[in-house]
């Protein structure tokens, strides 16, 4: 979709777009289609190192350009996890990366000299997959983005809602199990524990006694593996749990999967609509499908947030 007419930016403008992950920090230089012109990624340092990692991407990324493509690049929008106030462009919190009350300031934008919008990853990844993804022409949605740890988005009645500080709902720190794992958050039995990608990898590598590098080896080895079944059983079970309280609260018509986990498919959405419709008695139960950007709905979010100026 060609947003340029809509949003002020010039015609053949270009945005750059920072997605800030637990594990990777991703980013990419898009026109007014989508097409990337220049993209890359590096590992997640912790703590605020991160925030100098986050400029040389950029950097690198602006100096792949040429010079007439450089000029051209007027916007960019850098998505941060944990709790970021954007009003104060402040990143509070990140248990998963590490830091804690960071001031962002100018920093982006005096670097880069254009205007850089700051806003939380989850945050604008659930909204595109709102407005221009699995959740188009509907009006009450949850988007839960499943990666290093899990949390999401609500549209209700056609309103995108925002908490307290403008952050994302922190569905993976719903405790659902008393007696279960320690969260870096420091409450115990966390959603996330069980049903992050991390999570799965690490409760298969626990349950065989083997390594597992990732979520997507217990996703494969379901059909013949009962430990990896045992592993999505559980996981399923506390991400429905999780979102039992919400689906009460907001009766959401569909639920939106996003983020790493998504590549899963309907071995994940398929489970989870059926955890919910067992447990649910007197709202229905939402659609459960699969979001339209998967992995990259943070990034697609970062472009379409940098060429709309703001997310509503």
């Amino acid at each position: 979709m060609n947003l340029q007419t809509v949003i002020g930016l010039g015609a053949d403008a270009l945005v750059l777009g920072l997605d800030v992950g637990g594990t990777t920090i991703k980013a990419e230089i898009t026109d007014a289609e989508g097409v990337a012109l220049a993209a890359g990624d590096i590992a997640t340092p912790r703590g605020a190192a991160a925030f100098t990692a986050m400029l040389e991407l950029g950097d690198a990324l602006l100096g792949k350009l040429s010079a007439a493509e450089r000029s051209r690049v007027e916007r960019a929008a850098v998505l941060l996890p944990g709790v970021v106030d954007t009003d104060r462009s402040i990143a509070v919190f990140s248990s998963n990366i590490g830091w804690r009350n960071v001031a962002v300031g100018t920093r982006f934008s005096d670097r880069w000299g254009m205007p850089v919008l700051l806003e939380h990853d989850v945050v604008a990844a659930g909204w595109a997959e709102w407005r221009f993804g699995a959740g188009r022409d509907r009006d009450s949605v949850c988007v839960v983005i499943i990666g290093t740890g899990i949390s999401g988005t609500l549209s209700v009645g056609g309103r995108f809602v925002r908490g307290g500080i403008g952050q994302a709902g922190e569905y993976g720190h719903i405790a659902v199990r008393k007696d279960g794992l320690p969260c870096p958050c420091g409450n115990t039995g966390c959603v996330e524990t069980v049903a992050s990608a991390a999570a799965i990898a690490r409760a298969y590598a626990r349950r065989t006694g083997t390594e597992c590098l990732s979520a997507a080896v217990v996703f494969d080895r379901l059909a013949h593996d009962s430990e990896a079944r045992a592993v999505l059983d559980d996981a399923v079970d506390a991400l429905a749990a999780g979102l039992l309280g919400v689906v009460h609260a907001t009766c959401p018509e569909l639920i939106v999967l996003g983020g790493g986990l998504a590549g899963a498919g309907d071995a994940l959405a398929h489970p989870l609509h059926q955890a919910l419709t067992e447990r649910l008695r007197v709202v229905p139960a939402p659609e459960v499908v699969i979001g339209a950007f998967g992995a990259r709905a943070g990034l697609t979010g970062a472009a379409l947030f940098a060429k709309c100026g703001v997310l509503a």
